[in-house]
């Protein structure tokens, strides 16, 4: 399956202030998705996530995609945000490190932030590994709405 990652230059910390934009944004991704074919899965911050940026993305990611599956994904954070998840993907210890190891070489704008360490990462995952009983130890929330199976 081919993967594209697609970077945007929106300002940081103003994405309120830039929502038509980014809509309009939103918009262009789905008309080029639909051509490719319809994604299975979206993943987006969470509707209520304390960073204003957050919120927005996930709120337009809603508003865009209405017909995919999509999840809610966890970001540990000054902010103490967090809440219980619905959704449990349990991981492997290897798919645990690989996740660690990529999450600190690629979110280099991150790294200066006193939270974004392995550890922290590693801890969340193993507090969700232990909430669902994951044979390895660890796992992935999500907050899911409107699945179907």
């Amino acid at each position: 399956v081919p993967h594209t990652l697609v970077l945007e230059t929106f300002r940081d910390s103003f994405f309120p202030q830039q929502a038509e934009a980014i809509k309009e944004r939103f918009e262009a991704l789905k008309r080029d998705m639909r051509a490719a074919g319809e994604p299975d899965l979206i993943f987006t911050h969470r509707r209520d996530d304390a960073h204003q940026d957050h919120r927005v993305v996930s709120q337009l990611t809603w508003n865009t995609f209405r017909d995919q599956l999509t999840l809610e994904y966890e970001i540990p954070k000054w902010d103490g945000d967090l809440r219980t998840p619905n959704m449990y993907v349990r991981l492997d210890k290897a798919v645990t490190a690989k996740k660690t190891r990529l999450l600190m070489k690629h979110f280099g704008t991150q790294r200066n932030k006193h939270w974004f360490t392995a550890d922290t990462f590693n801890a969340l995952l193993r507090l969700r590994g232990l909430e669902c009983a994951s044979a390895s130890g660890y796992a992935e929330g999500f907050h899911a709405y409107k699945v179907a199976i």
